[in-house]
Order: C-alpha cells, then structure tokens, then sequence
C-alpha cells in the first residue's frame, strides 16, 4: 500500500483513551507485582489499593471519552466479540477480589493477581485487533504492552516500598525488567519499519530515545546503586525510588505515544475498481 495512505492519525483516541492504558495497566502491573509477590511487605495492603485506585482513575479516564456516558452500561453487553467488554468484567472481578484483599482477607492475593493479569491481557488485546492502525495490529504489541504494564507495576511498587523495606529480591525485577521492555521495543520496531506510517515511525524514534535513557539506562543504574551498599539507608530508599518512577515514566510516556502519536491508520486504498459483468477474480 502507497505510504500516503498512512499518514492520517486517528481521530478517536486522544489523552483520556491513552490515560485508561496508562493509568489502568500501571495499576493492573502494580496488583500483580505486590500480591503475588510481595503481600508480606509492610503496608501492602494500602498498595493494593491504590493499584486498583490506579486502574479506576483509568476506566473514569475513558468513560469521559464517551460521548453519551450514562449509556457506559453497554459495553457489557458484547461480550462475545469485544475485548472492551471483557476488560470491563476483568475490571469487575478485580475490584471484587481486591476490596476483599484490602478489608483483610488473605486468601484472595493470589485470585486478584490473577484478575490483574486478565486485565491487562485484555487492554493489550484492544490494541492488538486494531487491524487499520500497524503500529497496534503488530503481534508483538500484545506483549510489549502487557510486560510495559508489569514494569510499571515494579516501579510504582518502588516508588512506594522503597521506604518500607521489601523483600530484597524484588530489586532484581526493577533492573532487569526494563532491560527486557527495551529489548523488546526494538524487536518491535524493527518489524514497523515498512508497514507503519513514517511519521508514526519518526514519533515512536523519538519516544524510543527517552524509553532508553530515561526509562533504561538511568533507573537500572539507580537500581544498581541503590543494591550495592555504599549509601546510607535512606539515600538508598530514594534512589530505589526515584528509579521505580523512571520505570513507570517511561512506560506511560510509551503509551501515550503509541494511542495519541503512533496511530496511523492505514486508510483505503483501492487500486483497481470492480466492473460490474466482470468476475471478481478477474478484476481485482
């Protein structure tokens, strides 16, 4: 297909769609992160909930998308065809289980990182069967998407535990997790090269550099020293910190260039019309 035909961008979907993936997977990472892995860490509880504070800020952000907002109800009654739908009942269960797990009942940790995880598949899934926008219908925007969502999830896990003395083994996920988002990104990249619009390309390029060095290279060497035990106690806390925020940054940063900057979609192209009388195979 001619590249004229990709260089429109979406009129759809602006800050407040690209607020639900930020703020609903960043959330739906930090539910994953914290009871799977880390409920016995001080105050987990509280950051449970504020993960699923995290993904209601999202859903809110896209309900004020809607241009009738009191018809919002609708979207569960698709469920069969719309991964909307699904992420919507996902939100559902998820909510139900975390509330539980915040009023104290401990069995249900384990339940609700699941349901996170559903959630955050399902929020990929809506990228993915964008089939007129490239740069979503990539297959590996799936995964690049969900494993964003997870490195979120471990930042905005620092940013707060950082001062609560989690399990020190969770350091290890805040460095290597954004080695593997950028690794990832690349891979991803590479194949757009062709199918996306070059102004998409020029957009995720430039968003690409802050992903590395803001977002890479800068928290994995803040994670680094704040492991290596030369800083004082507190000086270490706030470099964990300050590197679990450029973690979740450059994830939402991404994001929101991928929704409102990398959207173009591919448009219509028609480069032979059909005659009528002619067989279809023949004219087309």
């Amino acid at each position: 297909m001619n590249a004229k035909h990709l260089q429109k961008l979406q009129p759809y979907w602006d800050w407040r769609a690209a607020g639900n993936f930020i703020c609903g997977g960043a959330g739906a990472g930090l539910a994953v992160v914290t009871t799977m892995h880390a409920m016995d860490t001080p105050g987990a509880r509280w950051i449970v909930a504020a993960a699923l504070a995290l993904v209601g800020l999202g859903l809110f952000s896209v309900w004020l998308e809607i241009g009738r907002p009191w018809r919002a109800l609708n979207v569960f009654i698709h469920l069969r065809t719309s991964w909307m739908s699904r992420e919507a009942v996902a939100a559902v269960v998820l909510f139900l289980l975390g509330s539980g797990l915040v009023a104290g009942m401990h069995w249900r940790a384990w339940p609700t990182g699941i349901a996170a995880l559903v959630f955050l598949y399902c929020q990929a899934r809506i990228l993915r069967e964008a089939r007129a926008i490239p740069a979503w219908r990539a297959p590996l925007t799936l995964p690049l998407v969900m494993l964003t969502g997870l490195a979120e999830g471990i930042g905005l896990f620092w940013l707060v535990a950082a001062w609560l003395q989690p399990a020190a083994f969770l350091a290890l996920p805040l460095a290597g997790m954004p080695i593997v988002r950028w690794a990832l990104w690349l891979v991803w990249r590479r194949k757009l090269e062709g199918r996306a619009s070059p102004v998409a390309l020029r957009a995720l390029d430039r968003n690409g550099r802050l992903l590395l060095w803001a977002g890479t290279v800068a928290p994995v060497t803040l994670a680094a020293l704040g492991t290596s035990g030369w800083l004082p106690p507190i000086a270490s806390a706030a470099v964990m910190a300050l590197g679990g925020l450029l973690v979740a940054a450059g994830g939402a940063a991404f994001k929101f260039c991928l929704v409102t900057r990398a959207s173009h979609h591919m448009g219509f192209s028609i480069p032979r019309m059909p005659v009528r009388g002619v067989p279809r195979a023949a004219s087309t």
